[in-house]
Formats: C-alpha cells, sequence, structure tokens
C-alpha cells in the first residue's frame, strides 16, 4: 500500500482512530474525505481540518449508496476504503435484554463494513491499485468478558478480511487488516483514561511506520496487540485472558 498520493473515503471518521487516521494520512499528502452521521461535527472537522465530509449511516443501506455517489462523483480516483465505523457496548447475556445490544452491534461492526465494501468494491477494482483497510482488534482473537458481541463482530471482520483478500488476490485491491490494542479514546465511556491502554497518537505513528517498513504486509500489528493476538498460538490463551479479565 503506497502511503501518499491516494485518495481515501473513512465513514465513520469524527472521532477516535478514524479521525486520527484522516488527519495522519492527510498530513502524509492523501485527499481524504471523512464520511458520519452528526452534521454538526462533519461541519466542524470540515473548518478545523480542511477534509472533505459526507454524511453517511452506516445501519441504512440506501444512505451508504447515496454516500458512495457522492463521494464517487466528487472523487473518481478514490483508491482507498477504510470500513471501520463501530461501537463498543458491554452486554449481560445472563438476562434477555442483551439481545438489542447485540443486533446493534452486528448491524454496525459487522454489516456496516458489508454494506461499505459492496458498495465500494467494484469502483474499487477499476482503480490501477486500490486498498481496503479493514479494523479488526486484539479481542477478535482473546476475549474482553463484558463485551461478548464486539469481540464476535471483530472476530468476523478479521476472517472476512482474510477470506476476502483471497477473492480480491487477482484484482487490483489489496487487503489489509489493522488489529488495535486497547486505545485510549472513547469508543467505550472513561477508556482515554485508562493508563494502561495505548495512546492513540502512539498507535498512529506505529502503524504507519509499519505500513512504510512492510508495504506488502496484510496485517498490522503493533506490539502493544501481540500478546491478545497471538494468546492461542503461543500457549498463553487462558493466561492473557484472566489477565485480560482481573481489572
Amino acid at each position: 500500500m503506497e502511503l501518499s498520493g491516494n485518495t481515501i473515503f473513512i465513514p465513520g471518521a469524527t472521532s477516535g482512530i478514524g479521525l486520527a487516521l484522516a488527519l495522519s494520512r492527510k498530513d502524509a499528502g492523501n485527499t481524504v474525505v471523512v464520511g458520519g452521521r452528526r452534521a454538526e461535527l462533519l461541519e466542524q472537522i470540515s473548518a478545523e481540518h480542511g477534509l472533505d465530509t459526507v454524511a453517511i449511516d452506516i445501519t441504512d443501506g440506501g444512505s451508504v449508496l447515496n454516500a458512495r455517489d457522492s463521494v464517487l462523483s466528487d472523487h473518481p480516483d478514490l483508491n482507498v476504503l477504510i470500513p471501520m465505523a463501530g461501537i463498543m457496548v458491554a452486554e449481560d447475556v445472563t438476562t434477555a435484554g442483551y439481545l438489542e445490544t447485540a443486533e446493534r452491534t452486528v448491524d454496525t461492526n459487522v454489516l456496516g463494513p458489508l454494506r461499505l465494501i459492496s458498495a465500494f468494491v467494484e469502483h474499487l477494482q477499476s482503480r490501477p491499485a486500490s486498498t481496503i483497510v479493514t479494523v479488526s482488534s486484539g479481542l477478535a482473537h482473546t476475549p474482553l468478558q463484558m463485551t461478548p458481541t464486539y469481540n464476535a463482530s471483530k472476530a468476523f471482520i478479521h476472517m472476512f478480511s482474510e477470506t476476502i483478500r483471497l477473492q480480491l488476490a487477482g484484482t487490483s485491491v489489496e487487503v489489509v487488516e489493522l488489529c488495535p490494542p486497547g486505545l485510549r479514546t472513547e469508543l467505550m465511556r472513561g477508556q482515554s483514561q485508562v493508563e494502561a491502554f495505548l495512546p492513540l497518537e502512539d498507535f498512529i505513528d506505529e502503524t504507519m511506520k509499519l505500513l512504510a517498513d512492510q508495504p506488502d504486509a496484510s496485517e498490522i500489528l503493533v506490539e502493544r496487540v501481540k500478546p491478545l493476538r497471538y494468546s492461542e498460538a503461543n500457549g498463553t490463551y487462558g493466561q492473557t485472558i484472566a489477565a485480560l479479565n482481573s481489572h
């Protein structure tokens, strides 16, 4: 994946990893389009950072298609899609009430990226070199007790990324998976204050260095996520689960 000279669309980039990636990629010489649901946030981001924006609700198929048409009308050279919008909500599966949260999580974290990839994949194949950058999680491989559906949604993204990479191997589209550890963002309330988590700017810096050093890598793993990513392969799965869920 080339790190500059791209035209990139990042839905769900009004905060957290998405916005940090958008600003980093703009500073590196890329054209970046940010998508989100809240018009006031999009206006603020456009005014403060000079990014192009588009309204999109990834849980609504019609909204995804409208956003695609708008983005491609203004940026027909689009060659990178980062379908990363997601939510992380605690659940208690000992009560039937968890289902509403689980359904909302699947609709956002699983069906959202599927809708986005479906909307853009034919266009991406028309470009001489393009990339789909998916975003999974270390929790796809070692589970956090309080977020079962989130963990499973990210496991889906990991395996879906692995599989579409095989299907797209004969095309101009490469698939790169980012696998973050716990980060100091507000994905969950109070998460930005957890000192054990990696600062967002450090994650972005290390990720970009890895992409520069490993241009053909299919999975980008910062050092902090490796204990989660490889716990089962390393024979430390039980211990890592216990440590992860001890707080």
